[in-house]
Parts: structure tokens; sequence; C-alpha cells
């Protein structure tokens, strides 16, 4: 009964709904965490995550394969913790995470022998994998195998942690106001990166095991790097933006040379 009061109370209030010009003012004018504990009733994340500005209302969409769009392959060879391979579409230049293959104990050969059993393996074409996959160990480096078994070239480069975090920062955020689409979404099956982002419980123990910033007692900001764990499938993504759309600014350096004429 409250719950139907508080509808009519809220639609007498706000007659456009969700789209009302004050609603979209509130949420303009407010933090996320903010807006969607106290307004749409949305837990805000976890103390200390790294990515507060993922939406579950926005960035987690029921996207899905789409034949003959080129499918790529973005890579986080974590090992023990997580081996994530994130499986990404582009349409319309939206970043579009269509599949996960997140398993944990499992070798190179294992992760190409489930990629190769689902759908949209026939349109695999691109790869990207973390510099490590290109290191020998006792077999052959995992970017090495890739391109052995599936005749897939993984391009890689060494990414600057806190430079990558912001791009997908940037892919993340939205505008209210104008109300477009995310550049990047997130099919609700993806749980390894889900968790990741502290939507999600950890896929393999159900526990909370969210990318995180490294806190003290108090509950204050340690460092100026987030903690290294947790965090395979988010590191899968931001290889693949930056290889595809560079930092997106000017970094690496506190000033900026002028060419003198």
């Amino acid at each position: 009964l409250v719950g139907s009061e508080m509808c009519i109370r809220d639609r007498y209030l706000y007659p456009g709904g969700r789209q009302d010009p004050e609603i979209l003012a509130l949420e303009k004018a407010s933090s996320d965490d903010f807006f969607m504990e106290r307004i749409e009733g949305i837990p805000s994340p976890p103390q200390g995550m790294v990515f507060t500005e993922i939406r579950a209302d926005i960035h987690i969409q029921d996207v899905k394969y789409e034949p003959d769009v080129p499918v790529h392959i973005w890579i986080d060879p974590g090992y023990a913790e997580a081996y994530a391979c994130e499986i990404v579409q582009v349409v319309n230049d939206q970043i579009r995470v269509i599949d996960e293959i997140y398993e944990r104990d499992l070798v190179t050969d294992e992760m190409i022998d489930i990629a190769q059993s689902r759908p949209w393996w026939r349109d695999a074409k691109f790869g990207v994998i973390d510099i490590a996959g290109y290191q020998h160990q006792a077999m052959a480096a995992p970017a090495e195998r890739w391109l052995e078994r599936t005749g897939i070239y993984f391009d890689s480069q060494k990414i600057r942690i806190n430079d990558g975090t912001e791009r997908l920062k940037s892919f993340l955020k939205t505008d209210p106001v104008d109300q477009k689409e995310p550049r990047i979404v997130f099919n609700p099956q993806c749980k390894g990166i889900l968790s990741e982002f502290g939507i999600q419980p950890n896929p393999f123990d159900g526990q909370t095991r969210a990318y995180r910033w490294k806190m003290d007692r108090d509950g204050n900001i340690v460092g100026e790097s987030p903690q290294d764990q947790y965090n395979h499938g988010v590191k899968a993504i931001i290889y693949g933006l930056i290889n595809r759309y560079g930092y997106g600014y000017v970094t690496g350096s506190n000033t900026i040379k002028v060419r003198r004429w």
C-alpha cells in the first residue's frame, strides 16, 4: 500500500516520470551514488570502489551477438585469480560486451576450446591481450598459442594503469539530459567483470570481491594506484579501449611541447 501511495505521489509531483525535467536536473546536479541511493533506491557500490560511474540501470543491457558483425576478443590472462576474455562487438560506435569467458585454473588451450564452442566464434576477427600474454612460461605464451590455434593475431602494448582506468571511466560517463546511449554496455551474463565493478558477487565463491582502492582503517584512500586484484575483466576492457581509441588526452608529461616557427 505504501508503495502504491508513493507511486501516486511521485506521479503527481513529477508528471514526466523518470524523464521529468526536475528529476533530470536533480540527476545532473547530484553524484551518481547520491542519486541512485536517495532518489532511485538503488544501493551504492561498496566503499573504496575504483569504478563508481557504472550504473546497473544504464550500463547493463541485454545486448546479444549480432551475426556478421566482427567480434573482438580482449584478454587479460590472470591465471589463478581469473583468466578473463571479454567478447566485444562495436555497433554504431558503441562498445557492446556481449559475452565473457571468465575462468580460474584453466590453461590457454582450454580457454580456446570454450571460445570456439560459442555461437559468435565464426565472426571472431580481432584480439587484444595484456603485454604479459607474450611472455614465455613453461609452454608457449598465451598470445602465441591463440595465434597458432586460431589464426587471430592479438595486439598488445604496455598500459599505464591509472590512465587506462580514466579511459574506461570516460566510456562509462553519461549525460542524463541528452539521454544518449552509453558508449559501453554489458550483457548481464558477464558476471566476472560485473563482480569486479561491485554489481554482482564473485562467480567463483559468491563473495563481494570488487576492484578497490587501498584503504586505511578510517576509510581513506591510500596511495595513487588501486589494489592489483579482482580486475582482470576490467583490465581486458581497458586494453581493448586503448588499442582501439587511444588514451583520448595528453598523458605522460606535465608540459605540452609546442613547436615554434
